[in-house]
């Protein structure tokens, strides 16, 4: 105890000799401070750097640019993985961008009904699953259902369903898919479910943040209230990093279907 209470004793004059007094341009110590106490008392000068650094960060007033915070992830792999968590959220962008491509488009080809999910009494499937996909001409898709003929109503459904403005037509197992014209208000129509997809998106990214922030909340007891606030501010700049990409998407997409 006496060690510690000498050392803390001569901590200012340690200060003016460490980075610390450096780098806030205090005045040096005299050269016979005592070596062995600054070895001492490094560690709690460390502390105190880390606490000025992030005073300075949460200091700075509403409406003014704020530096970006990088946490390595080493650092915190016990309260959060980082990492998983930014993966999580550009899994949301790398479905949103999927979606686009696959059921989006002004451009109908047999690979865009691929995906359509039917609904039958065994389960869901994709319709490539349950027939076989072909384009007959421009304006014709065929479906043929032979294989699972008693699916042939669901996956007409599904198909009208879709929302791609097809309305196919049922010849026994065969499921004939005329091609419409693309119209101005086919293509705004296709926009908006554009701009459905991405605020759904976004729910879900909103989703991935509030998990990992309600991660780091159940570690308040056992790490500073300074490390806590780092890490949800981390978070939220990944999940806005994730929906500045999405707006990015969605910009190009509407560009693309409106011309």
């Amino acid at each position: 105890m006496a060690v510690a209470l000498r050392c803390f004793r001569h901590l200012p004059s340690l200060l003016c000799r460490s980075s610390f007094a450096m780098r806030w341009g205090l005045p040096q110590a005299p050269a016979a401070c005592p070596a062995l106490l600054l070895d001492g008392c490094r560690q709690s000068v460390h502390q105190m750097q880390l606490t000025r650094q992030l005073a300075t960060k949460k200091a700075k007033g509403k409406g003014q640019s704020q530096a970006r915070v990088n946490i390595s992830a080493a650092l915190v792999e016990d309260i959060i993985n980082l990492e998983e968590t930014n993966e999580d959220m550009q899994a949301v962008v790398e479905a949103l961008k999927e979606d686009f491509s696959r059921n989006l488009s002004v451009r109908t080809s047999p690979g865009v009904l691929d995906h359509i999910i039917v609904v039958t009494k065994d389960g869901k499937f994709p319709l490539n699953q349950l027939g076989q996909i072909s384009q007959k001409s421009p304006q014709l898709i065929i479906v043929n259902m032979t294989n699972f003929p008693e699916s042939t109503a669901a996956a007409t459904k599904a198909i009208r369903e879709s929302g791609m403005n097809l309305n196919p037509e049922v010849d026994g197992t065969l499921i004939r898919v005329p091609i419409p014209k693309v119209t101005r208000e086919h293509r705004e129509s296709l926009a908006k479910l554009a701009k459905q997809s991405t605020n759904k998106s976004k729910e879900a990214l909103r989703k991935v943040r509030s998990k990992s922030v309600n991660q780091v909340k159940k570690f308040k007891s056992k790490v500073s209230e300074d490390t806590i606030w780092l890490l949800e501010k981390q978070i939220q700049q990944m999940a806005d990093s994730a929906a500045a990409e999405m707006d990015k998407l969605l910009a190009a997409k509407t560009k693309e279907l409106l011309g």
